[in-house]
């Protein structure tokens, strides 16, 4: 259960307790209105409608004291009641889902040491829901969910920033963790997995450029290493990539967001020779700029060519060393996320529909 109050503009959320159940309903357990004046809190406690055994008459507590309600409420706040009963239900739901809303207890913690927030898992069926689908937009719209995305992303920078050695563009991590972020909180259901596989093709092919990290936990699980590019993305394989496309027969390097789903056992070929590894395949979730991926053939797989030193040209894969894609392929599979970056190519930096907000 939640405590929900508006103080001086200031949206204060609690977690209480209780067991999160399906309907909207049961996630609004407690309500409060925006208090009339600075020395006076008014709350209205509202009964689980569901369970029967814990029923109650409504209060209203004014101050210290606390007595029944003697009328019933007025027209205007009944409509506002429901207002901020939507918004409780939404913020329920998408609190629970892996942090969709309100993951970041400590980082609240910190900036409000007397609100506290703790995580709930909700029903996946409640996401879906039409009446929760129309408060999220009601709450992005308001810059509430705004907020709570930019507190999630500015504490994965804050920890994760410091761990990565070298950028190409000081919003490269940014928009992954953005990218991330957003597709986290529109589909739940499909990040299965805590990990994001993230690459930086500003950098040279010669440079270490990966990484894996565990949103969950903010930690580096490993990185950096070196990620080849797409023979079509540079003249030669030891540049840095300039050209990006999602065409087919391009063998260029796509950039933006992929879901990471199942592995397969891949075969390619370098130098006239086949090579087995580990395959990932991937669904470009980008739009135009990496739709076509997986029937491009675009996945991560252990190459040959790619050595702790440099990284040779794939056919648009982002392949790594294959001892490594052995243990990270398994690990990021069904669930995790790929996050390709590039500070070359405005026009995704610009319309990528996942670092600017998230699409449907």
């Amino acid at each position: 259960m939640f405590h929900i109050s508006l103080i001086d503009r200031d949206l204060h959320i609690r977690y209480i307790g209780g067991t999160p159940t399906k309907g909207i309903d049961r996630h609004c357990m407690v309500w409060a209105t925006k208090r009339p004046r600075a020395t006076a809190m008014r709350t209205t406690a509202i009964p689980n409608t569901v369970r029967d055994g814990d029923r109650t008459n409504g209060t209203e507590t004014r101050g210290p004291g606390r007595q029944p309600a003697a009328r019933a409420f007025s027209r205007r706040r009944m409509r506002t009641m429901r207002r901020d009963l939507l918004i409780l239900a939404a913020l329920a739901a998408m609190g629970g889902a892996g942090g969709a809303l309100l993951s970041e207890s400590a980082h609240h913690a910190a900036a409000a040491p007397l609100v506290q927030t703790a995580p709930v898992v909700a029903p996946a069926p409640a996401y879906a829901h039409p009446v929760l689908t129309a408060a999220r937009g009601v709450l992005a719209t308001a810059g509430i969910e705004n907020a709570a995305e930019a507190s999630r992303v500015g504490r994965a920078l804050a920890v994760l920033g410091a761990k990565v050695k070298k950028q190409s563009d000081p919003k490269a991590l940014e928009l992954a963790f953005k990218a991330y972020y957003n597709y986290q909180a529109a589909h739940p259901e499909k990040v299965r997995k805590p990990y994001l596989y993230f690459v930086d093709y500003g950098l040279s092919s010669t440079t270490p450029r990966g990484y894996v990290f565990d949103m969950k936990e903010l930690k580096v699980v490993d990185g950096p290493f070196t990620v080849a590019h797409g023979r079509g993305s540079a003249a030669n394989g030891q540049g840095v990539p300039t050209r990006f496309g999602n065409g087919q027969g391009s063998a260029t390097s796509s950039l933006g967001l992929f879901l990471a789903q199942e592995t397969y056992a891949f075969v390619g070929h370098t130098a006239g020779q086949a090579y087995r590894s580990v395959g990932l395949r991937l669904t470009g979730l980008s739009g135009k700029f990496n739709g076509a991926a997986r029937a491009r053939g675009v996945v991560v797989h252990g190459a040959p060519y790619v050595t702790a030193g440099k990284a040779g040209r794939s056919e648009g894969c982002p392949a790594m060393e294959q001892d490594r894609a052995r243990t990270l392929i398994p690990r990021i599979s069904n669930g995790g996320l790929v996050f390709l970056f590039s500070p070359l190519d405005r026009n995704w930096k610009n319309n990528d529909p996942w670092v600017k907000g998230g699409a449907a």
